[in-house]
């Protein structure tokens, strides 16, 4: 099965249940195939859990959630070794990191010392208990969710977490029509209970193959790294993307060609991906927030000032 039908087949089994949010979805996709992690940002009951869940029905993917809170333990994410008094000798208890599909719900509301114990998860796909070292099952995604309304009782995740994530997302409120066709959809029963695969991990782990030989010509390279190099001189900013982001960036843009059909990478695909692989990585200058600037309006002018190359064919 081709790659681009593989993820279209997966798209519509999501948009089953997620009703208006293709580009929501297709930026699911792009994370699962570059093997990101998302960082969601939104007000409750916009859909985030229902994502993720969808996501991983769709692929026959283990889903296991945790509700960060402020008593939450690194050892109730990860695990913990308790003594067997019959065998006399301590056993591992793996905990819900132990999954395919992780959903970290309200992760800002976890102490910092909880919310690091997913950094090893996320970057090494790995996780140290005592000393000892286990793999964890691929794939792994983290799906982390934030209510960027309600600051009262949270833990801001520091910038070096905030860098694990590949992209930083939204749902937004629906349209008119749309919430119209959620009401008619979930008038009797759940599309989510019914919700059948259309994928599994082997297709998963094609599509993760073949984003790797998707072609980024210098043009377009350079051009990548223009628009990121441009984020740590501006004067709006005072932290600019790092290096690691300029990976992501190309990582992302290569899934996302995959995904539409293509074995190259376009300007418009870099353009498409810039806010939700930069925002979250940089910092805006306290006095530029109060004159009303915000991190999106800085990249779009980024963007829009940067020369885009023009390509042959």
């Amino acid at each position: 099965m081709r790659p681009e039908t593989i993820a279209g087949n997966i798209r519509s089994n999501i948009a089953k249940v997620i009703v208006g949010k293709e580009d929501v979805i297709t930026m699911a996709l792009v994370a699962l195939t570059c093997e990101g992690h998302i960082l969601l940002e939104d007000v409750p009951g916009t859909g985030k859990t229902m994502l993720a869940k969808a996501l991983s029905k769709s692929l026959e993917l283990d889903f296991r959630r945790v509700q960060f809170t402020p008593d939450l333990l690194p050892s109730d994410v990860t695990g913990v070794n308790v003594f067997n008094e019959a065998k006399a000798e301590f056993e591992f208890r793996p905990g819900p990191a132990f999954t395919n599909v992780l959903l970290a719900d309200e992760i800002n509301r976890a102490n910092p010392r909880t919310q690091s114990a997913l950094l090893e998860c996320m970057e090494e796909r790995q996780i140290t208990v005592d000393g000892v070292t286990r793999k964890l099952t691929e794939p792994f995604l983290v799906f982390a969710t934030q209510n960027p309304i309600e600051q009262e009782g949270t833990f801001p995740l520091p910038e070096a977490q905030r860098d694990r994530f590949l992209l930083r997302l939204d749902l937004g409120y629906p349209a008119l029509d749309e919430e119209l066709s959620m009401l008619q959809r979930f008038a009797l029963t759940n599309p989510l209970d019914s919700l059948t695969s259309v994928a599994t991990p082997e297709d998963l782990r094609a599509l993760r193959q073949a984003a790797l030989s998707v072609h980024v010509g210098e043009a377009v390279g350079t051009y990548l790294l223009s628009i990121v190099r441009a984020t740590r001189s501006h004067e709006d900013l005072r932290l600019g993307a790092s290096p690691r982001a300029s990976l992501a960036l190309m990582r992302a843009a290569r899934a996302l060609a995959l995904i539409e059909g293509r074995s190259f990478v376009r300007p418009d695909d870099i353009k498409r991906m810039v806010k939700p692989v930069l925002a979250h990585r940089i910092i805006i200058k306290s006095q530029s927030r109060l004159r009303g600037q915000s991190i999106g309006t800085i990249l779009e002018g980024i963007v829009q000032s940067t020369p885009v190359p023009v390509l042959d064919g």
